[in-house]
């Protein structure tokens, strides 16, 4: 059995996913602001799609605010209460380009290959604000995505309708961006009743649309995944891959204390807060935020050197910028405490880790 195949056939199986909790606040708004966009330009305003929660239209144009999968879903159910042309849901999803999810879009959009695209989307989807678990899989000359609803019983029906049709359109648009060619589906497979958009969807999709199927399902012929992405730099790739992981993790322990802080500190690495001032922000006392952070096994220090070295490392991997910018950026006071650092963090002085890094960037690597 070849890797590919093999890959595939794992692509295939079902996994345990993790899900997010409804009213998990770990997202960055750019969907949500897609939404509101798209919204506005059928006649509905801002404010009556966020109506009934603590989101404003101001805090969704914030991309240092966390909205979770209810407000989503949320802001779905007041649009479907307002009464949308049928085109909304798939004005939606041709609006939600890969530019719209942060490091994970352009991951995606970085693949090194069309089938990379295809493992890496389902890998890190947790990323995307999921409302629909995704997976995909190749099945003969077919190769197939497969949207299992995840959060259906916390909807109504016409939700649920909006949100698939949403995302089978966004579905197609990503791969559209990523391939940079003009493909569409073979067909769209709906577990709804047709509704009398058959014909509207599939004009949309490019595609027919068949409902009343046993899934929700795009399918795809297998030449696509042998495409070469338009964007595709293995480099680039590698590391917003390590950012994904290290956002997945985070997402994972989003309900501790340390990662809220860590979250707090990437945002803004250049101008650390002080202990007392992130105490503040969490309207709680230094002491107990260190009693806390304590009874999690670490220190505020720990967690500002952690942030320090991991963009510090990765600016010198894969950027060009001086070590005085780098420094900069991530807060250090001078270069000097910079290059002291990297010495600590690697065992090397600052010049030669990076021409080690660039040497490695540019050594082939065995094909799989």
């Amino acid at each position: 059995m070849t890797n590919d195949i093999a890959r595939e056939r794992d692509a295939a199986r079902p996994r345990a996913a993790l899900l997010p909790l409804l009213h998990q606040k770990i997202f960055a708004p750019y969907k949500l602001a897609t939404l509101l966009d798209a919204a506005s330009d059928h006649g509905i305003p801002p404010e009556t799609v966020l109506a009934g929660g603590a989101l404003t239209p101001e805090s969704v144009r914030d991309p240092h605010t966390r909205t979770s999968v209810n407000d989503y879903l949320a802001a779905c159910e007041n649009i479907v209460a307002a009464g949308p042309d049928a085109e909304m849901a798939l004005d939606v999803g041709s609006r939600l380009h890969l530019s719209a999810y942060g490091m994970y879009g352009y991951a995606l959009m970085c693949s090194p290959t069309m089938r990379d695209f295809f493992d890496f989307a389902v890998r890190y989807h947790l990323l995307a604000t999921p409302m629909i678990r995704l997976e995909w899989r190749r099945e003969g000359e077919l190769a197939i995505w497969r949207f299992t609803e995840i959060y259906r019983d916390a909807m109504s029906f016409s939700a649920r309708t909006f949100l698939v049709r949403q995302q089978m359109m966004m579905t197609a648009t990503h791969v559209r961006d990523v391939s940079g060619a003009n493909i569409a589906p073979l067909r769209a497979l709906f577990d709804l009743s047709d509704s009398g958009n058959a014909s509207r969807d599939g004009r949309r999709l490019g595609c027919p649309c068949q409902y009343d199927q046993a899934a929700h399902e795009l399918h795809y012929p297998r030449s696509v995944l042998e495409l070469a992405p338009q964007f595709a730099n293995r480099l680039t790739h590698a590391w917003l891959e390590e950012t994904c992981a290290e956002l997945i993790g985070q997402a994972k322990t989003a309900s501790s204390l340390t990662a809220d802080i860590y979250q707090r500190l990437m945002r803004s690495p250049h101008r650390a807060p002080s202990m007392e001032a992130i105490a503040q922000e969490l309207r709680i006392t230094e002491r107990t935020l260190r009693r806390r952070l304590a009874d999690e096994g670490v220190r505020y220090a720990d967690i500002t050197d952690d942030v320090r070295k991991r963009l510090s490392l990765r600016y010198l991997q894969t950027t060009r910028m001086t070590a005085d910018d780098i420094a900069a950026k991530v807060g250090f006071t001078d270069t000097a405490n910079l290059r002291r650092a990297v010495k600590r963090w690697t065992g090397q002085p600052l010049g030669e880790f990076r021409q080690q890094a660039v040497k490695a960037a540019w050594t082939p690597r065995r094909e799989i």
